[in-house]
Parts: structure tokens; sequence; C-alpha cells
């Protein structure tokens, strides 16, 4: 078993490197779909090798032919559904099956930070499951990811995509922002920011804009977001991540056994009527197709709402049924 544990790091640190390899080489077009790949192969290898170290099956116990698939590795390692470093390979391996369907280099910023903190995970977990130092293979500055700053914006997404493909890409991407806010921590995402502000100082501006009056096309400074994909980013599920994180940060119980799951959020979608409240809710209709997302205003409301009466808040709802 020693020697199989062996093998089967050294092919996940050769995999390892041929995903960082081929996402830091500008001339290849998919290597966001070639490092997903790589990098969750070399996952997949170093937790079915500390398996075996600790004396446990790789193997289906019905199918002795077939290992453990890497799903059902990440939950043998990391017990805890909410531990960092699962959930930011659990959104790798989705990113890995959607760009199995979607192009998906015209977000790559978005998926940036979750590569970033994925490669420093592995390298943190390889020391401390098998005690090998991937700078004795790669140099440090090797795991530094490059991302490209051109992301595309939403509507420049509709118009290159049709359109349930654009809501997909805007749906995932939007799904990273708010869980990055939620989780906060560098295990799940590193945030890679590029900021622009408005000075006065000519001399302190790295490039210069102005309102002419003249011109043909006249414009107004605009001072709030109305797209509401950027205004209603959470979707039903991230809904239920956000307060079920805020709940457990705060330490506060809702007086029902199961937490808030799908069936309190339904609960509280229906007593209040949110679906019909345009700054809570966004129905986005897709050819025949409805989905709903909501803003951060509706988390906040929530949150306010089981701050009045955290144990009778489930019951309060169920009195409308």
């Amino acid at each position: 078993m020693e020697n199989m544990s062996k093998k089967l790091v050294e092919k996940s640190i050769e995999a390892f490197i041929l995903g960082l390899e081929i996402y830091n080489k500008p001339t290849i077009k998919y290597r966001i779909e070639g490092f997903s790949f790589f990098i969750v192969n070399a996952w997949e290898l170093i937790l079915k090798a500390e398996l075996l170290n600790r004396g446990e099956s790789i193997y289906f116990s019905d199918k002795p032919n077939r290992t453990l698939s890497v799903e059902g590795v990440i939950k043998k390692i990391y017990t805890d559904k909410h531990t960092r470093t699962r959930l930011n390979l659990e959104k790798i391996i989705e990113l890995r099956n959607i760009s199995t369907h979607y192009i998906t280099e015209d977000y790559e910023l978005k998926y940036a930070p979750l590569f970033q903190a994925c490669v420093l995970n592995y390298v943190n977990e390889l020391k401390r499951f098998h005690d090998e130092d991937i700078t004795q293979y790669i140099a440090q500055n090797f795991l530094t990811i490059s991302a490209r700053y051109e992301p595309l914006s939403n509507e420049e997404i509709k118009i290159k995509y049709p359109p349930e493909i654009a809501e997909k890409f805007i749906q995932q991407a939007n799904d990273i922002d708010v869980l990055s806010s939620t989780y906060d921590s560098d295990k799940f995402a590193i945030p890679i920011r590029q900021n622009l502000y408005i000075t006065k100082k000519k001399s302190e501006a790295d490039f210069v804009v102005g309102i002419d009056s003249r011109a043909d096309t006249k414009v107004t400074p605009v001072k709030e977001l109305k797209d509401p994909h950027n205004t209603h980013k959470y979707s039903f599920n991230t809904v239920i991540t956000a307060i079920s994180e805020w709940l457990k940060k705060n330490g506060i119980k809702i007086g029902y056994e199961p937490g808030f799951n799908k069936y309190v959020l339904g609960l509280v979608i229906d007593f209040y009527d949110i679906k019909q409240e345009p700054k809570y809710a966004y129905k986005h209709v897709i050819g025949k197709q409805e989905q709903y997302t909501y803003s951060q205003q509706f988390i906040d409301f929530i949150i306010d709402e089981i701050k009045k009466n955290p144990k009778g808040f489930v019951a309060s709802l169920k009195k409308s049924r």
C-alpha cells in the first residue's frame, strides 16, 4: 500500500504542475478547462493516497474494480461539509463539469480567485498529508496564477452568447461573488481586485475621462447600478447559504431543527410575497423558463426578521399556511 500511495502522490504532483503550466501559458485558449481538469485530478490522487495511508480502501465495496469518485473521496477526508477547502474543491469540480459544455474563458477573472486558493490549499495539504514540499519540484513564484484583466460585462456576455448560456455564465459568476463574500476565507477564494477611483488631480491619474457638453452624444454619470444581475446576485441556494453562515457565525438558532433550509426559505418567500417585491426579487425569463434571483436587501430583510424572534421565526411563518 505504501508503494501505491507513493505512486499516487507522484502522479498527483505531475498533474498539479501540468495544470499550472497550462494555466500560465497565455497562448492556450482553453486554459481554464485544462487547469480545472488537471487540478481536480491532482487533488483526487493525493486524497486517495491519504486514504491508503489511513488503511482505508479507495474502491467501492460493491464494485472492487472501481475506485471511489473524487466527490466521494473529498467527503471521506473532509467530513465537515462547511470546511472551506472542501467547498472550494466542490465549486471547482462544478466548474470542471460545466466547462465540458460551455466555453468559460470570458469569465476567467471570476474564477481566478478560486483557482489561486485551490493551488495554495493543495500545496498545504500535500505537505500535511505526505510531507512533500512542492517547491522541490517547481519554483515558488510558479504558484501564482496569472489572470487576464479583460472580463466581459454582463451586457457583452448577453450579446455574445445565446440567452440560456449567457444566463448560466452570469449566475455562475454571481454565485462565486456571493459565496466568496459569505465564506470570507482565503481557503475558498483569494480576491484579485482592480479598482477605479476618480481623482481631480490629473498628475495622479492613470488615464483621463471627461464630460463634454458640446459632444453629440449626451452622457450622465451613473451613481447606481440598475442591471438586476448586479443588484440581485443571490440564487435560491446562495440565499440559504448566506443566512445559514450568518446564523452559524452569530451562534443563533431559529427554533427549527433542520436549520434555515429550502423549506424555510420557501415559507419566507410565500409569507412576505417576496416575488412581488422588485427590491427583493427579480424574475429572469428565458424562453419558457422562469428563474428568480434575490438582492442583498432581501438577505438583510431576512436577518432583521430573524433577530426579532429567532426561536419563533419559523413557527410564525407556518401560521400563514
